[in-house]
Formats: structure tokens, C-alpha cells, sequence
């Protein structure tokens, strides 16, 4: 019998689509239900889904807010401002638990064995402890313990920690801005040409230099000229200070904000620091010594052997982390930060709107799991082994 007059129950490629068929239409049939059983739910209730609530009016204040809000806004800009906070917690833990996790993971394996122990303990204990018990004791027993307002500790740079919140000196933009703007803008571009050059420099002569090291100097350095070279600086730096109870000035970091950010970075970093251990020892010994053998340093054999040989096994697990630390700050609720999660529900309380308002949020970490697995999918092809 020849190929072609094999009857289709029997031909792997027709069942597979065949099965395929088979899962969507149960999928869809499974939804259908569900959508079904909530829609008769609701009714029974006197309501249905609409959606048109999210122009209404708030009514409520929030605490911390990276725009324009009060209590007249609508629940769209309520939701609005608790996802820019919660983009902007996640930012700030990708970044930190970056930086930290990597020097875990290269402390974990030093031949100091001190520091080798240190670090061992710190990943051991961070990653067998509770997120949520830990940002609870992160809050209770450590940012509000601070000193009260009156007794505030100074740090150099007049930074101010108290358990009202750590004020930091804060720039007042001046005339000068606009123009500031347009030498950061020429410092990037230049930065970019730079990075470019030195790319291309590399891959011709084999020896990268440090790339990333001299466009951020080559920007830094534009930076701080048009600082100077200006008529008058862009910012006027404003310096916070006591009032009466509270903070005043520069810009004040509640307790809530810094628990959260520094928590989920602390604990984010010790699972990073596994897998930058992990990725690292995936490179042969028999690399090191031939760095070893080339006169390398430690330095130059982890930069220009070793990371670019374990950041292709370090990236997928990375993503999960990232994923898991923007999730993660849902959390911020037990805490009173004002996240997503936190205003969404302080919605559901004011309009009774919860499947309305469960909806997006699930939509909204959904969309933004799928950006960050998109970009760092995108970085993974890029760095990946190339078969000639």
C-alpha cells in the first residue's frame, strides 16, 4: 500500500491534527461553560458584565502615586496608578536582584572561604523562607523600627531614615531643562555610535572590549558637561528636612514602598544567584585553563570566557525569576502598598465590580508575563550557539 492510500485513522500526521481539533473544541466547550455558569450567576444577582463602571467616579484617596490623582479620578485612573506602581516596583527589583544575584553567584563559587560560606548561608536562608512572611517582617520589624521623625538618623548626602519614610535629595528642574534635555538625548546617540564602533572593533579583532563600560562613561560624560557648560544647571537640588512630624522636601520614600522594593530584591537575588552558579559551572574547567594558559586574569576569563558561555543556559531561568518577582508584587497588599492588586481591590470594595475587576488584572500580569518573556526570548536567540 502506498502512502498516499493510507486511510486517515491510521496516518500519524491526520490524527495529530485530528487531536488537535479534538483539544480546541474542548477548550472552547469548557469556557463556554464557565462564561455560561458565571452570566446566569450574575443574573440571579440582578447584574451582568459591563464594563462601563471604569469611567465612574473613584472616591477614594491613594497613598503613593507616580501621576496626576485624586479623589475625583475615575476608577481608570485609580487602576491606572496602580499599575504604573507596580511597573515601577518590578523595575526597580529586576534591577537590583540583577546586580546582587550576579555577585552572589560569583561569591558562591570564590576560593575565599569565607566569603564562599557567607554567601552559601545568605542563598540557603533566602530561598527557604516565605516571600510573604518575610516582606511582613521586612515591614514590621525593620522600616517601621526606624527612629521617629524627630530622632531621624542623617546619612552623608542629607539622607534622612525615619519610620515615616527615608527622605533623599531631589532635583527642582530649572529654565535650563529643556536644553538638558537635548545634550542627554546627543549623549545617547553618541553613546550608541560608540557601543557600535567598539561591537564591530571586537568582532573583527576577536578581543571585545568593554562596550557597555565606555558608552556609559562616553554618556556620563556629555551628561556632566552640558551640567556645567549650561547657563544654569538643569535641576536645583532640593534637600528634604524636618517639619513638625513629618518629612519635608527632596523626595520621601514611604516604608511601604522601600519594604517592598528591597524585599522582593533581597529575596529575587538568591534565587538569580543560583542561577548564575549554576550557568557558570556549565562552562568546562577546560575553558578556564585555556583562558588560564592565554595570560587572562580572573576578570577577563569570567567577562570575555565564562558569562558568555553560562548566560546562554542563565536566561531561561532568569526569565522565571523576573516573572515571578512582577507577580510577585501582588504581595504589596499585606503591606499597604498601593499596587495593582491593592487599588484593584479597593475598586471591587467601592463598586462590587469583582469579576469585572479580577478580569483585568489577570489580563494585565498576563500581558505583561507575556512582554517580559517576549523581550528576554528575543535576547536568547540573540546570544544563542550558532552551528556553521
Amino acid at each position: 500500500m502506498s502512502k498516499n492510500n493510507i486511510p486517515f485513522w491510521r496516518d500519524e500526521r491526520s490524527l495529530q491534527i485530528l487531536g488537535q481539533v479534538i483539544f480546541i473544541v474542548l477548550l472552547a466547550f469548557f469556557l463556554f461553560f464557565i462564561y455560561n455558569n458565571m452570566q446566569v450567576g450574575l443574573q440571579k444577582q440582578g447584574t451582568t458584565v459591563n464594563f462601563a463602571f471604569i469611567t465612574g467616579l473613584a472616591g477614594f484617596d491613594i497613598g503613593e502615586s507616580l501621576m496626576a490623582y485624586s479623589r475625583e479620578s475615575s476608577y481608570l485612573q485609580a487602576f491606572s496608578v496602580g499599575l504604573l506602581n507596580t511597573l515601577f516596583v518590578s523595575l526597580v527589583g529586576i534591577f537590583f536582584s540583577t546586580v546582587l544575584g550576579i555577585l552572589l553567584g560569583v561569591a558562591r563559587l570564590s576560593s575565599n572561604f569565607l566569603v564562599n560560606r557567607l554567601a552559601a548561608f545568605y542563598l540557603e536562608a533566602m530561598r527557604n523562607l516565605s516571600l510573604l512572611v518575610f516582606l511582613i517582617f521586612w515591614y514590621l520589624g525593620v522600616f517601621l523600627k526606624l527612629p521617629k521623625v524627630k530622632e531621624a538618623l542623617i546619612w552623608p548626602g542629607q539622607i534622612l531614615l525615619t519610620n515615616r519614610g527615608i527622605g533623599i535629595p531631589w532635583g527642582i528642574a530649572t529654565p535650563s531643562l529643556p536644553a538638558y534635555r537635548w545634550v542627554l538625548v546627543f549623549g545617547l546617540v553618541l553613546a550608541a555610535a560608540v557601543a557600535s564602533f567598539l561591537y564591530e572593533r571586537g568582532r573583527r579583532t576577536g578581543r571585545p572590549p568593554l562596550t557597555v563600560l565606555w558608552a556609559l562613561l562616553t554618556f556620563s560624560a556629555v551628561a556632566l558637561a552640558g551640567w556645567f557648560l549650561l547657563p544654569q544647571p538643569p535641576f536645583n537640588w532640593d534637600f528634604p528636612y524636618v517639619k513638625g512630624l513629618n518629612l519635608a522636601g527632596g523626595k520621601i520614600l514611604s516604608p511601604e514602598f522601600m519594604a517592598l522594593s528591597s524585599g522582593l530584591t533581597l529575596y529575587t537575588a538568591a534565587f538569580v544567584g543560583e542561577v548564575v552558579r549554576a550557568g557558570i559551572q556549565s562552562v568546562s574547567k577546560g575553558q578556564v585553563e585555556a583562558a588560564r594558559a592565554l595570560g587572562l586574569n580572573g576578570f577577563q576569563t569570567l567577562r570575555l570566557i565564562v558569562f558568555p558561555q553560562a548566560m546562554r543556559v542563565i536566561i531561561p531561568p532568569l526569565t522565571s525569576q523576573y516573572l515571578n518577582l512582577a507577580k510577585n508584587s501582588s504581595l504589596a497588599v499585606a503591606i499597604g502598598y498601593p499596587d495593582l492588586f491593592y487599588v484593584s481591590s479597593t475598586i471591587i470594595n467601592q463598586s462590587g465590580r469583582a469579576v469585572e475587576m479580577i478580569t483585568l488584572v489577570m489580563l494585565t500580569y498576563l500581558a505583561l508575563s507575556l512582554l517580559t518573556s517576549a523581550f528576554m526570548n528575543w535576547y536568547n536567540q540573540r546570544i544563542r550557539f550558532v552551528e556553521r
